[in-house]
């Protein structure tokens, strides 16, 4: 198990490091000068020469990556200051270490996130375990259905509608916010739970289809089918025979969707004005600051290439051969 982690986390750095290099060359190697995004409308010759000097975009761009490697792991001198590590520069928009602002937002992304996949997993795997329990009957059907006509829907269209419903019209429900959990729990929980709920819907739908085709395929399977021959009772079939098989699918995806959706949730957070990653992202791209655009690329690359190796060890859990592999 351990050798087959140590192979998994090395071929995730050699994937980090590709990943920095592609996002850094493309952002400062462009035929743009960056220093004149950092300038200023009203820049001379002399202050695009300072800025130059003081970023270090006087050397080759490789020496520059290196630079911006090493500050990650150790930290940079800018004329801002010094730039404890990690570091990934300052914003050419705030003036701000791009690694302070990052940290400042992740509490909202990773409050929205959490809830949310606790909503989406349980629901949309008992849902799906329920619909292949009652394969064929009329519960199934609804389920399929439910869940077709959910997945096709997009969060832009439905948080709107909830808000009109729930806030606007009714009161029933205040306007969406961010509260620290460590300063108002129950306000916190109010404030992302419009947010959670649309955020799920999606994955909800999604996760009940395929729950339900993982078991199914799964009953089908050959040790499934001795063990029916075997006398053994429809519940202990499916949940300590099928279950287990079914998950090696669902854990894949769920790796997958948990570490994008650290890296934020730009749609839902635009949609109901939370400040986290996912709007620092549009927020960076629309004002084109770099250092802050690389800064939350790769920060989400990394949680992306983490749940992957979660993933992977998930799999050794469930499926010993894997760790063969």
């Amino acid at each position: 198990m351990l050798r087959f982690l140590v192979r998994r986390s090395l071929g995730a750095i050699v994937i980090l490091l590709l990943i920095s290099a592609f996002t850094f060359f493309l952002f400062f190697a462009a035929p743009r000068d960056p220093a004149l995004l950092a300038c200023g409308r009203n820049c001379g010759p002399d202050a695009l020469a300072i800025i130059h000097k003081n970023m270090g975009l006087d050397q080759p761009v490789p020496v520059q990556y290196l630079h911006f490697m090493a500050g990650i792991v150790t930290g940079r001198d800018f004329a801002q200051g010094p730039c404890p590590a990690p570091c990934f520069g300052y914003s050419f928009a705030t003036g701000d270490a791009v690694w302070n602002t990052i940290v400042d937002r992740f509490p909202i992304t990773l409050s929205l996130t959490l809830g949310a996949a606790v909503v989406f997993l349980f629901v949309g795997l008992a849902t799906g375990m329920l619909a292949a329990w009652k394969q064929g009957s009329l519960l199934d059907k609804f389920f399929s259905s439910v869940s077709l006509v959910l997945s096709s829907l997009q969060i832009y269209f439905v948080g709107p509608i909830v808000l009109t419903l729930l806030v606007y019209n009714t009161n029933l429900l205040g306007q969406p916010k961010y509260v620290p959990i460590t300063e108002d729990p129950a306000g916190w929980f109010m404030g992302l739970l419009i947010p959670w709920c649309v955020l799920s819907i999606i994955f909800t739908a999604q996760y009940t289809r395929m729950a339900r085709s993982a078991m199914i395929e799964q009953l089908q399977e050959e040790h499934v089918r001795t063990a029916r021959a075997k006398g053994m009772s429809a519940a202990t079939v499916f949940f300590r025979y099928a279950w287990r098989g079914s998950l090696i699918p669902i854990v894949t995806i769920f790796g997958i969707d948990l570490g994008t959706l650290f890296g934020g949730a730009m749609i839902t957070e635009v949609t109901f004005a939370l400040p986290g990653l996912g709007t620092l992202s549009i927020e960076s791209v629309l004002k084109t600051d770099l250092p802050t655009v690389m800064g939350v690329m790769l920060f989400a690359a990394t949680f992306i290439i983490l749940f992957n190796i979660v993933v992977d060890a998930a799999y050794a859990l469930i499926d010993p051969r894997v760790r063969l592999a």
